[in-house]
């Protein structure tokens, strides 16, 4: 559907939602929709970034598929969330990342299979300073992109930027996402893919979550460890570093595996690059100190660069603004008005 018709037919769908009212305990996207008569760009862009898509309201819906109403919320949010994300990218010339991030990954492995020497040595395979510059660029494009896209999204959903600071909001917010409350289900966990219910989505959800974060915890421990300490990588198999980086590599492998198992092997791109980032990072530690290493290194960065300038242009993004629209939701819920 095009953007206007999406409109349409969400304020369609969602009146008769607003009228019915019987999936209102299943998650927060219903009382947040009954606080509302009508339902502009905005609006519909915020319950769409606020869904979890557990679909228990789809398999309890009288007016679903084949009624007349065909009233399907799930697959509704997914396209309009689908539709937000190009409309708040920043650059707004830049869309979904899945072709972009194949064509960066193949550009980025070639020139840097290119990379200087061998031996055990990282940064005689690709120079410290060239890791800190590439990477540290890249890092700021996607913070900017990032902060650039948050703006867009709470300002259109018509809450003030100081709004965002409301501390209790954010307490419960954080709490949301960290247990990521609202893939239970109402208690049972999600109808996904399947009418019967499973906790699966959600744990492997958490595997890949905080597979990411010890991921990402790793590298600032290495940059400790570079910088305050001067010690050069690579680091042994029980330094900090390379515990953690272990540990949330093969959470993460679990994670994206399983999500794809879940999704039946479909709209994945997302999810094979971050298994590609975790999965060649683990075969760089196994074959480290083999003739291998240089090659798998280079492997490895230009598949976690593409990673990153990809990021703000697909599905990564949900976190960005799930994020947003919890903390929105949580002051709604706390009185807190626009």
């Amino acid at each position: 559907m095009q953007p206007s018709e999406l409109i349409l037919e969400g304020e369609r769908v969602l009146r008769i939602c607003n009228s019915c009212r019987y999936c209102e305990g299943y998650c927060a996207v219903f009382p947040a929709m009954e606080r509302r008569q009508t339902f502009l760009s905005g609006d519909l862009n915020y319950l769409a970034n606020l869904c979890h898509n557990c679909s228990e309201c789809y398999y309890a819906c009288q007016y679903a598929p084949p009624h007349e109403f065909a009233v399907n919320v799930p697959k509704l949010l997914v396209d309009i969330r689908a539709q937000s994300y190009r409309q708040y990218a920043w650059p707004g010339a830049v869309s979904d990342g899945t072709v972009a991030s194949v064509v960066i990954a193949a550009s980025l492995i070639l020139s840097m299979l290119s990379a200087r020497g061998a031996g055990a040595d990282f940064y005689r395979v690709v120079p410290h300073a060239a890791m800190v510059w590439l990477f540290g660029g890249a890092s700021i494009l996607v913070l900017v992109a990032f902060a650039a896209g948050f703006v867009r999204f709470w300002r259109d959903s018509g809450e003030q930027l100081a709004a965002f600071a409301n501390p209790g909001a954010l307490f419960q917010a954080l709490k949301d996402v960290l247990t990521l409350r609202y893939l239970d289900g109402g208690g049972g966990g999600c109808s996904y893919p399947g009418e019967q219910q499973s906790q699966s989505r959600r744990w492997f959800h958490h595997f890949t979550f905080y597979g990411f974060g010890l991921c990402f915890a790793s590298t600032t421990a290495a940059a400790l460890y570079h910088y305050a300490l001067g010690w050069k990588a690579p680091y042994g198999y029980f330094s900090v570093p390379v515990v953690l980086g272990t540990c949330g590599g093969i959470a993460m492998v679990a994670g994206t595996l399983g999500l794809a198992w879940l999704k039946r092997m479909r709209e994945i791109s997302f999810l094979a690059l971050l298994f590609l980032v975790s999965a060649s990072g683990l075969l760089l530690l196994a074959l480290r100190q083999t003739a291998a290493m240089g090659a798998l290194l280079t492997v490895h960065l230009g598949i976690v660069l593409a990673l990153f300038l990809t990021m703000p242009y697909g599905k990564f993004v949900h976190a960005i603004y799930r994020s947003a629209a919890l903390v929105k939701y949580s002051l709604e819920s706390r009185g807190v008005h626009r």
